[in-house]
């Protein structure tokens, strides 16, 4: 454990540290920051590719002057941050078209009954189920067709589509969107604080200069 003495000298060695003041100084800074990331911690190896991460964190890193070692943590964090805000709409997005796929397998299960009355009932009352949702212990229906997107261009149809989903979605138990906007949210407060202190240190820096 260090002692008083070798904090208080660690401290007034910092102050002697203003990091890089030339050019080529603070690129080479820069590019410390992003080998050392946080794309072991953000990225999801077997569901994304840290050389995309790598890109990302680059171009959110070129915005910034970064020269203390606090300044490129936070901008650091900032890209991991903003990177689990891009997998929360691709979130959203995948559960949407998991719905709107056992929607139209439910859709066409039903047509494919009355093509072949002669088929089991479980199959029937299978697919007459499909335009319910449980909610509350009572089924109730959904309103609108749904119709496969390549069969149709209207939009009044997709609008449907796109709110059966979203009911559905909503009567889940395990109430995905609930769980996904609360994780969503608290992402952008932290963004959001992140902002506000690398705004602080710009107007400090411009404040000295």
């Amino acid at each position: 454990m260090s002692t008083l003495r070798q904090i208080e000298a660690n401290r007034r060695n910092a102050r002697l540290s203003t990091g890089p003041v030339t050019d080529e100084g603070k690129s080479r800074s820069r590019q410390n920051a992003i080998r050392h990331g946080l794309t072991a911690e953000t990225v999801i190896t077997a569901l994304e590719d840290a050389d995309d991460y790598t890109a990302f964190e680059m171009a959110v890193t070129a915005d910034y002057d970064a020269v203390s070692a606090v300044e490129r943590e936070l901008v650091l964090r900032l890209a991991s941050l903003l990177w689990r805000l891009r997998r929360a709409t691709a979130i959203e997005t995948g559960l949407f078209e998991i719905q709107a796929r056992q929607l139209l397998q439910f859709r066409q299960g039903r047509s494919n009954h009355r093509e072949h009355p002669t088929e089991p009932d479980g199959l029937c009352r299978h697919a007459n189920t499909a335009d319910h949702v449980v909610c509350n212990g009572r089924a109730q229906e959904v309103s609108g067709r749904f119709t496969s997107p390549e069969s149709s261009n209207d939009a009044g149809q997709i609008a449907d589509n796109v709110t059966g989903s979203y009911v559905r979605l909503s009567n889940l138990p395990t109430c995905p969107l609930d769980r996904l906007s609360r994780y969503e949210a608290a992402l952008w407060r932290q963004t959001c604080q992140i902002l506000f202190t690398l705004q602080n240190f710009n107007r400090r820096k411009r404040w000295i200069d």
